[in-house]
């Protein structure tokens, strides 16, 4: 397709290496002006990377950039503001103790004759924007102080306050409510409707189908081509992206729970700071049931694992595996009481990246005597055990045993963690926010090991900030806020809005 001015963006013949990795393969990219766009793609398929030259983070290796039908040249970030593009990315830019307009004229600053910072014609500024698109937003409140839907908002203020016609959106809806998800839909209709054209980078099929007007799919760094949404559905999307099937709801057997293996009372935990975020919480996860814990982040969930894993003290309550309380002990102590942990954070937490693949696997059980005697281990057992997960839990590159664990995809290295963590058929399993950045591929095996975890009898507490995978995996849903359970419900007892308010604080009714 040649340039047009019918289109905002235009990308085409897009090549990117990083390298031997070919990142970007000959990809187009056709963005109509005042429409909503996606680009979906699995981990690694290059959809980030392609915004990332169009934000001017990267420098394509080949192709062309067109805006508004014009060749442009974009070598930095400056370059993109100052040519209408905008980006606002998963992890907000703000800084906390700064109130919303210092943050959105930070580094544009509105000044007086003398150069110094003039706050009132600031304010003023930030008004104009605020009341031109509609935004529910207190100019002078402390961004700490806000919910994070509103954070979101200051983010694509501070992109409008600098001229931005092209707005990109980086997994926009990852942590937000049902309820500021849809608002944020509604936001971004309103800027169409004044001129504004969107590009979302997403996962979440359902939001697409929702929201965008178009969708381009990128696979394995090639363009698979740019579909109709309202042509299209959610199962359609998917398989295109991965190339295959792919069961998008979880399929189980009804629960059959046994007695109490995880039980937590009047539990009361402390952050790093002193402030109390785990408030009198109350929980019990019975064998053969997923327990999924719905809640805005922040509400206590990551002091709550920690306590569990005893990388924490509490303040006060139990934490007991059948029975016998394990709180405020050693991390050693909870591991031999059975209890596996997926982590949030598989790089941070999850892996030691330069190990191999078959070291990682060993990392919580290198002192069994099957896989050696004191600290020696015996390679020849551990590359044979990692082997065998490898097979079972279709780890790629097919024998990456030896490999750095570094080098595999994201959704690999969510595998390998999992492996490790059930091959010692655990009592209880924590799992952390277990498909955060995973497409949908990868979240269908995830699921389905934990299903099958559960039906081996096993007790899980599933923490996530998707609302749509607590509701659509767990037999029982615990909503917590402020540190405490406000509510517990069977599977399909509730629904997502009534979820979400709970989430915010809220009555369910």
């Amino acid at each position: 397709m040649e340039a047009n001015s019918e289109y905002a963006v235009q990308m085409h013949g897009i090549t990117k290496v990083f390298g031997t990795f070919k990142a970007l393969d000959d990809v187009d990219l056709d963005v109509r002006k005042q429409s909503v766009h996606a680009i979906l793609g699995e981990n690694g398929a290059g959809k980030s990377t392609l915004m990332n030259v169009l934000y001017g983070l990267y420098s394509a290796d080949e192709g062309e950039v067109f805006l508004n039908g014009k060749h442009v040249d974009i070598s930095n970030p400056n370059d993109a503001i100052a040519q209408g593009i905008g980006m606002v990315h998963q992890h907000f830019m703000l800084v906390d103790n700064f109130t919303v307009t210092e943050n959105i004229v930070l580094g544009d600053e509105v000044t007086s004759f003398a150069g110094v910072l003039d706050p009132k014609k600031a304010r003023e500024k930030v008004l104009e924007i605020v009341n031109e698109y509609g935004f529910d937003v207190d100019p002078d409140a402390k961004i700490e102080d806000i919910t994070v839907g509103m954070q979101q908002r200051v983010e694509i203020l501070k992109a409008l306050y600098r001229g931005a016609d092209t707005l990109i959106l980086d997994e926009p809806t990852a942590v937000l409510t049902p309820q500021e998800i849809e608002k944020l839909i509604q936001i971004m209709r309103d800027l169409v409707s004044k001129g504004k054209t969107i590009i979302i980078i997403t996962h979440k099929l359902k939001e697409i189908m929702s929201s965008a007007d178009e969708c381009t799919i990128i696979r394995r760094g090639k363009y698979m081509g740019t579909v109709d949404v309202s042509k299209t559905n959610e199962t359609e999307l998917a398989n295109k992206m991965v190339g295959r099937n792919v069961n998008l709801h979880v399929d189980k057997k009804p629960a059959k729970p046994g007695e109490v293996l995880l039980s937590i009372r009047d539990l009361h935990v402390k952050d790093e700071r002193g402030i109390e975020q785990v408030n009198g919480l109350n929980l019990e996860v019975r064998a053969g049931e997923i327990v999924g814990l719905a809640g805005i982040d922040g509400n206590g969930q990551r002091e709550l694992a920690d306590a569990i894993n005893a990388l924490v003290k509490p303040e006060s309550g139990t934490i007991a595996i059948r029975g016998e309380e394990i709180q405020a002990t050693t991390p050693r102590n909870v591991i031999n009481h059975s209890v596996a942990t997926i982590p949030s954070d598989r790089q941070r937490w999850g892996l030691v990246l330069p190990f191999s693949v078959a070291e990682n696997t060993v990392l919580e059980r290198h002192g069994e005597e099957r896989f050696g005697k004191g600290i020696s281990l015996d390679y020849s057992k551990v590359n044979e055990f990692a082997k065998g997960l490898v097979e079972e839990f279709d780890i790629r590159p097919a024998g990456c045993f030896d490999h750095a664990a570094g080098g595999l995809s994201g959704g690999n290295q969510q595998k390998v963690i999992i492996a490790r963590e059930v091959s010692g058929e655990p009592d209880v399993l924590i799992a952390i926010q277990p498909t955060r950045g995973l497409d949908v591929g990868a979240i269908e095996f995830v699921h389905k090991a934990l299903i099958r975890e559960r039906d081996r009898g096993a007790a899980i507490l599933l923490i996530s900030l998707e609302l749509d995978e607590v509701m659509d995996v767990s037999d029982r849903i615990a909503v917590i806020y402020a540190g405490q359970i406000v509510g517990e419900f069977e599977q399909g007892a509730i629904t997502e809005e009534q979820a979400g308010l709970l989430m915010a604080g809220g009555g369910a009714e």
